[in-house]
């Protein structure tokens, strides 16, 4: 029988560190255990987060066939793990027309369904599917995302206004909640970043749990080094002071890679990760 684990989020949770870790060791698990990530199924991760953006059913279409046909090209292993924070949409605050992103479930419920669906597809009826969501504290996600957007794309908005956007305070755990709600009896794990961060594999831990490997094999595992950090109080600031200032966006880009170091291509990397 086939054990799927899918990593579908949540954005600023650990997720580059994690991943990046899954593709240093990859070629030190078992070979019953394949690992797809971000870059795998490139097409249909692209689509996933176009529907988190606007959420119309032909757009969670388009992902559904993406991800069929990717599925179609992996080959036969007992575990295969799939890891990109997309699965569960786009990051709240990126804009819409009809207004921010304010929440997670409405694009992450309908795209767990879809994944469910072409997972029974590929590896039958009785393929054994987790879901796995990383956490972390409101206020630490929420300064994390304000960074990510400010850098990312022209946000104008200082973290205190950026915050009062927001009804009330997104928590995680009650988004992972609804979902797990919704796509029940399917288990869905949670780990929260701050009981994994210190942890040998960082955050990459929670998922290893999953796997149930032997201790002798995690014992010879490097340690995480965390990756996509974000940009210091100070860099925040020019970045939204440029965000406010400098009407081409092209040049609006050139100026915040040259600020936040996103003209390396290491960086650039892991930006699309």
């Amino acid at each position: 029988m086939t054990q799927v684990i899918v990593h579908a989020g949540f954005h600023k949770t650990g997720t580059s560190s994690l991943q990046d870790y899954f593709r240093k060791i990859r070629h030190r698990l078992p070979d019953g255990i394949a690992v797809h990530l971000k870059e795998d199924f490139l097409d249909a991760g692209n689509l996933a987060r176009r529907y988190g953006q606007r959420p119309y059913p032909w757009r969670r279409r388009r992902f559904a066939r993406a991800l069929r046909r990717y599925l179609a090209t992996v080959d036969e292993r007992p575990v295969h793990i799939l890891s990109w924070e997309g699965f569960s949409g786009i990051m709240p605050g990126h804009r819409r027309l009809t207004g921010p992103v304010r929440n997670i479930r409405r694009a992450a419920i309908p795209l767990a369904h879809t994944i469910i669906a072409e997972l029974r597809r590929r590896f039958g009826p009785e393929v054994e599917i987790t879901f796995l969501y990383t956490l972390r504290e409101p206020e630490s996600w929420l300064r994390s995302v304000h960074g990510h957007l400010l850098r990312s794309i022209r946000l104008t908005e200082d973290f205190d206004r950026f915050r009062a956007g927001f009804a009330a305070p997104i928590r995680l755990d009650d988004e992972a909640a609804r979902i797990a709600l919704a796509i029940a009896p399917l288990p869905v794990v949670t780990s929260w970043l701050d009981d994994t961060k210190q942890r040998h594999e960082g955050p990459a831990a929670a998922l290893l749990d999953l796997l149930d490997l032997p201790e002798s094999l995690r014992a010879t595992l490097p340690p995480a080094q965390k990756t996509n950090a974000g940009n210091s109080d100070e860099i925040r600031a020019q970045c939204l002071a440029l965000n406010l200032s400098v009407g081409d966006d092209r040049e609006l880009k050139r100026l915040k890679d040259a600020l936040t170091g996103f003209n390396r291509p290491a960086q650039r990397a892991a930006a699309r990760r």
